[in-house]
């Protein structure tokens, strides 16, 4: 049939052009812009998940970025506390060198004196000017904030690290069941009826000491009490002017503390028991019991350490409430603010984040309330070298030097352990991540340089044909003699 009005081979021709120049459109725009999908249209559903998939991306980057920057804020905080660190040891050096003042002048002591004194201004100094991009890193502006403390209940609390989520507060409620006790062995009697020969020990060391005949228990205590400083035991009256005997005492609670007598021979002259009546020669502390929110801590002597996901903290009891003198109770505080958070995952939740507190370190906080702080070993204070209290002194320097070390190897592990095996992860993830959105929405060259050859030779293909269909109707005029 031949019609002029109505060309259909030619529509036909038409309509599979259109089709290959969109297809041939198509590809040119993937390949030009190496990707799959453009736009919407393109393919709807692999248009949400790539786009998740690319925020998903763009979290876990921030992410490690934050963890990156996270270890750069630790790695500055630890740098300083080895600096500190070094001070201690040089601190304690000179202590340990003053101590010898059979062979030192009082002008070496008093420089060396001068020496500690700069120290210890060094140490808070360098608590006072350790910044991080402005951020205080050793001043106490990363610890945390507590409130109603209890300083005869609790006389330390040091909190490693606390979640608040979505609370305002974290409460702390700790309870002692059972009491931290001294090792203690009783010497019942008022005189030695023959003289006596005992090796005295303790956790401090071991010394021999000999007592005459008839010697009385006050004069035993002062023997005993003059070297409390080289075994760590000290002798307490029983009775009025010992006639009920001694106690022989631990200065440390708990159960690494520890009391011996061994008598040189064995005559049986200084007859020692326990709290029990039990003849010994050797009694060990006690270690106190107690839990933090329901939960049992961790016990040494007076000291309570405490881990849990949502808080880490270590507290020192006070002698009387932690030894039951006044007996076992609760106490209660709560943490109001503080620390230092790091967002470590690509969502913002209490899981992905960590808090960790960093103490301040200057040197009116180096140490505690049993042994003293750094400060006091300055010029006119209580552990100056000019008292010669070089013992007690001795103490502080390594509380001091345990406090920086202890620090120093939390801060460590949390850079280890959190943040470095964090950056690994979400590296990994990352990688992952970006691959499956890859999958989805980057052109794969290969197959459209195929597709684009295909759809050029339709397009060439198409215009040929519709030149011979728009031909055909032309052929009419044959009909009409022209």
């Amino acid at each position: 049939m031949s019609r002029i009005n109505s060309n259909v081979p030619s529509l036909i021709a038409q309509r599979h052009l259109t089709s290959s120049q969109r297809a041939l459109s198509q590809s040119l725009e993937r390949l030009s812009s190496g990707l799959k999908i453009n736009r919407g249209k393109d393919d709807p559903a692999g248009l949400i998940v790539s786009e998740r998939l690319r925020s998903e991306v763009s979290a876990v980057q921030q992410a490690i970025d934050n963890s990156s920057r996270a270890v750069n804020v630790i790695a500055t905080t630890e740098g300083a506390l080895n600096e500190s660190s070094a001070l201690l040891r040089d601190i304690q050096a000179l202590l340990v060198e003053a101590a010898n003042k059979g062979a030192f002048s009082d002008d070496e002591i008093a420089a060396n004196q001068l020496q500690i004194d700069n120290a210890i201004e060094s140490i808070t100094r360098i608590a006072n000017t350790t910044t991080f991009a402005g951020r205080k890193l050793l001043n106490g502006e990363l610890d945390y904030v507590t409130s109603g403390v209890d300083s005869t209940a609790l006389t330390d609390v040091n909190i490693l690290g606390a979640s608040f989520g979505s609370q305002p507060y974290v409460p702390v409620t700790v309870d002692v069941a059972q009491s931290a006790q001294r090792a203690e062995l009783l010497f019942t009697g008022s005189a030695l009826t023959n003289g006596a020969t005992i090796d005295l020990g303790g956790n401090d060391g071991i010394i021999t000491l000999t007592f005459p005949a008839s010697a009385s228990t006050p004069e035993m205590a002062q023997v005993i009490n003059a070297n409390s400083d080289s075994t760590g035991v000290v002798a307490v009256l029983s009775g009025t002017s010992g006639v009920s005997g001694m106690r022989l005492q631990s200065i440390n609670y708990g159960s690494k503390a520890f009391v011996t007598v061994d008598e040189i021979p064995d005559n049986n002259a200084f007859q020692v028991q326990d709290a029990n009546g039990a003849s010994v020669r050797r009694d060990a502390g006690q270690d106190a019991t107690a839990t933090v929110n329901g939960i049992s801590a961790t016990a040494d002597g007076l000291k309570l350490s405490f881990s849990s996901r949502m808080l880490r903290l270590e507290v020192n009891l006070d002698e009387q409430f932690g030894n039951g003198s006044n007996g076992l109770g609760s106490s209660t505080f709560a943490i109001t603010e503080g620390g230092a958070l790091f967002q470590l995952g690509p969502q913002v939740n209490t899981n992905l984040q960590e808090n960790i507190g960093v103490k301040n370190i200057q040197a009116n906080k180096l140490g505690n309330a049993l042994v003293g702080y750094l400060s006091d070993l300055k010029s006119g204070q209580q552990y100056a070298l000019n008292t010669g209290n070089f013992h007690d002194a001795s103490k502080v320097v390594d509380e001091a030097i345990t406090q920086v070390a202890v620090l120093r190897g939390r801060l460590g592990a949390f850079e280890r352990n959190t943040l470095q095996t964090n950056i690994n992860q979400l590296q990994i993830t990352a990688e992952n991540l970006t691959s499956s959105e890859a999958v989805i929405r980057d052109t794969d060259f290969a197959t459209e340089t195929s597709e684009l050859t295909r759809a050029q030779i339709l397009v060439q293909a198409g215009n040929s044909v519709l030149a011979i269909a728009n031909a055909q109707s032309q052929n009419v005029l044959t009909l009409l003699g022209k």
